[in-house]
């Protein structure tokens, strides 16, 4: 069997999704297909590792010693015995997964929630097909052309998923080049602790990798930890780590404002670098809760009821440590909404932590097509960006799609370049002091320190009249010679 090219293996997943089309919703279709390439993966490695073993040692004990293997598949979740089932197939499938998952604590709950076992949607005809589909296709690192190709495989059907699921897409996908614009603007590097606390399936945590490596740093000692309250999206997440080689991670389950999980001796722990996109205008985001929250995280207030995009914003100003920096998306009502809403903008400013507002062009996301901006925060900003903000207007510079618009390489560079220089450009960006904002009654409306609109074209009045007297003679010989034309053809008389 020949090895398997990046662009190959992609066609034979997402084809994965059209085995299933018609059966079950579109936004369902990454619960199942997930779990099966998740599947086979770890039984393709598992083979070839025992096999290798057996070869080299001259003996089986590579197919039961468990501290040979990352993940142990047990003899009941082993493809093969997958594959000879011709009946009851979803059970079948049921079962591989909870054998995994008690020979292996780092994966429990991952795949629990997947259940093969609806027969309406998933009867024994389609499960035989998906098999023999995966079947076809062989995991193991041997038959791979790249190292990390699988996680980049997985990325693209996640993003394919979010496309297809529309408006849900945005609950656990957010745009590659949005994630791309942020992490380049935070900057993470090798040995930080990074943080998503609204995690999705995982995306802004790998490009924070991504990045680290793109700067020769080594991100093996990078903390990566989140929380996600959806569990299938948690689980997502949890396998998105994995196949990507990122193994020493912390995802946790559950509500973020509710119930954050990620602490320490009964404290939030501080992050070096936190990133996020928090779903926006949050309504029943958990106001009743954070009037008694213990951890100290609404110190500049608590947000309106029906929109909760302030509170994740003051849970990540919570989290940083002293030296700590921030990015989140946002919507633009944060930057101008009034009453409680203003009280914490103006905490934020007063305390100097904001250090960017960055306007970004509308349908950027799934489910919205509102403009956003990226708002950065920093607990230790150096001496040339203390008492200011920076203010960038970059909502005009994206590549036009049908469904959607995309930042494209040019887009992101000509934004970072421009945060990095920290100077002004006409119509473009500008450092703001503290004393205009406050002047502003804290408003943080782009517009409002960013004159976007386009200048009025100077008009030479003696050119124009003389332009004018021309297309009047102009007129005046063809109406002369239209006339002639018609006395010519008898439809008009002697004047």
């Amino acid at each position: 069997m020949s090895k398997l090219t990046l662009r190959q293996l992609e066609s034979h997943l997402w084809e994965s999704a059209n085995i299933l089309r018609g059966s079950i919703d579109s936004s369902d279709y990454k619960n199942y297909i997930f779990g099966l390439l998740f599947l086979k993966r770890l039984n393709d490695v598992f083979v070839e590792t025992a096999t290798n073993i057996e070869k080299e040692a001259g003996d089986d004990h590579g197919w039961y010693d468990r501290k040979e293997h990352q993940f142990f598949v047990p003899e009941q979740a082993r493809w093969q015995n997958i594959q000879a089932a011709s009946n009851d197939i979803g059970s079948a499938i049921n079962r591989a997964f909870a054998a995994l998952e008690a020979e292996n604590p780092s994966l429990r709950g991952v795949l629990a929630n997947i259940d093969f076992q609806d027969k309406e949607k998933l009867p024994d005809r389609l499960l035989l097909r998906l098999i023999q589909h995966f079947s076809a296709i062989r995991l193991s690192n041997a038959n791979l052309t790249e190292p990390d190709m699988l996680g980049r495989a997985y990325e693209y059907l996640i993003k394919q998923f979010a496309d297809d699921a529309g408006k849900k897409g945005g609950e656990f996908y957010t745009p590659n080049k949005v994630v791309e614009l942020i992490v380049k603007l935070i900057k993470p590097e090798e040995g930080m602790r990074v943080c998503d606390p609204t995690v999705g399936s995982g995306g802004m945590l790998i490009q924070a990798v991504d990045y680290i490596k793109s700067k020769n740093g080594n991100p093996r000692n990078l903390t990566l930890h989140g929380q996600e309250r959806n569990l299938n999206t948690w689980a997502i997440c949890k396998m998105n780590l994995l196949l990507h080689g990122l193994n020493n991670h912390r995802i946790e389950k559950g509500d973020t404002i509710r119930e954050p999980k990620l602490l320490e001796n009964g404290k939030l722990i501080l992050y070096d670098r936190v990133i996020a996109n928090p779903p926006f205008s949050l309504s029943n985001w958990g106001r009743e809760e954070a009037e008694g929250d213990k951890l100290c995280r609404f110190r500049y207030g608590l947000p309106p009821k029906d929109r909760g995009d302030l509170a994740f914003v003051q849970h990540m100003v919570a989290a940083l440590n002293e030296e700590g920096k921030a990015g989140v998306v946002m919507p633009h009502g944060i930057l101008f909404r009034g009453g409680a809403e203003k009280k914490i903008r103006q905490g934020l400013v007063e305390d100097d932590l904001v250090e960017a507002v960055i306007g970004l062009p509308s349908n950027l996301f799934y489910g919205t097509a509102i403009p956003a901006c990226i708002v950065l925060f920093n607990r230790n900003k150096n001496e040339q960006k203390q008492g200011m903000v920076f203010f960038l207007h970059g909502a005009d510079d994206y590549q036009e799609g049908k469904n959607q618009h995309t930042l494209r390489a040019q887009d992101i560079e000509k934004i970072v370049s421009a945060y990095d220089d920290w100077k002004a450009e006409d119509k473009y960006c500008r450092p703001v002091s503290l004393a205009e904002i406050k002047a502003n009654d804290y408003n943080l409306n782009i517009a409002r320190y960013i004159d976007t609109a386009a200048e009025e074209e100077q008009i030479d009045v003696a050119a124009a009249l003389a332009e004018l007297r021309s297309l009047e003679r102009e007129r005046s010989e063809i109406e002369a010679e239209m006339y002639n034309y018609l006395k010519e053809l008898g439809y008009t008389s002697e004047r």
